[in-house]
């Protein structure tokens, strides 16, 4: 978990250094203490082709670091089309997830991706995801001399924008998380220990 958390530092920094800004940028606007989380996910083998293991979606956070397995199965969408993106040894995909997109006022996109198995196996996925911490205020950067692109909540699987959010990391995470388990946020259904 150490080596994963100084990894999305090291990217961060990187992506900071291409916008024109400060190599700690987003270590000083919310990544200091980032909120982390690592997931193992199991798709079994599909015997109906249409069926998805999981459909369309971005991730909420800024960067999700991937490892998976040989099964292959991992589609994301460019502007006109779905592109495998098979497992390469020794490598990771790094997906762009819907906070780096606001800050960036759309210059680095959410990645739509999907995942479908047609191997004859079970397919494992390693997803590490680098997020704001979950009380930072996520806000656009003014990036001087960058040409904004337009709002593209139309084309987004949830039709919703990124750039018109306002409130906290947290807000956000809870309020998509939310849409998919709306248990969680009626507190009638919850017991919340204080």
């Amino acid at each position: 978990m150490d080596a994963m958390t100084r990894l999305g530092h090291s990217l961060m920094a990187g992506i900071a250094l291409s916008l024109g800004l400060d190599e700690s940028y987003f270590a000083d606007h919310g990544t200091a203490d980032p909120l982390i989380l690592f997931r193992i996910f199991n798709y079994p083998p599909m015997t109906d082709e249409a069926l998805w293991g999981v459909g369309e979606h971005t991730d909420y956070g800024l960067l999700t670091i991937l490892l998976q397995d040989d099964a292959g199965g991992l589609e994301v969408r460019s502007r006109t089309q779905w592109v495998p993106a098979p497992p390469l040894p020794g490598s990771f995909v790094c997906n762009i997830g819907d906070m780096l997109d606001r800050m960036t006022r759309g210059l680095y996109r959410s990645t739509p991706q999907r995942v479908r198995n047609l191997a004859r196996r079970d397919r494992l996925s390693f997803p590490f995801f680098f997020d704001p911490n979950f009380f930072a205020r996520v806000q656009p950067i003014d990036l001087q001399g960058w040409e904004t692109p337009p709002d593209d909540y139309s084309e987004r699987w949830d039709q919703s924008s990124v750039h018109l959010f306002e409130g906290t990391y947290g807000d956000y995470l809870l309020n998509k998380v939310g849409k998919v388990f709306p248990a969680l946020t009626n507190p009638a259904t919850c017991n919340f220990v204080e």
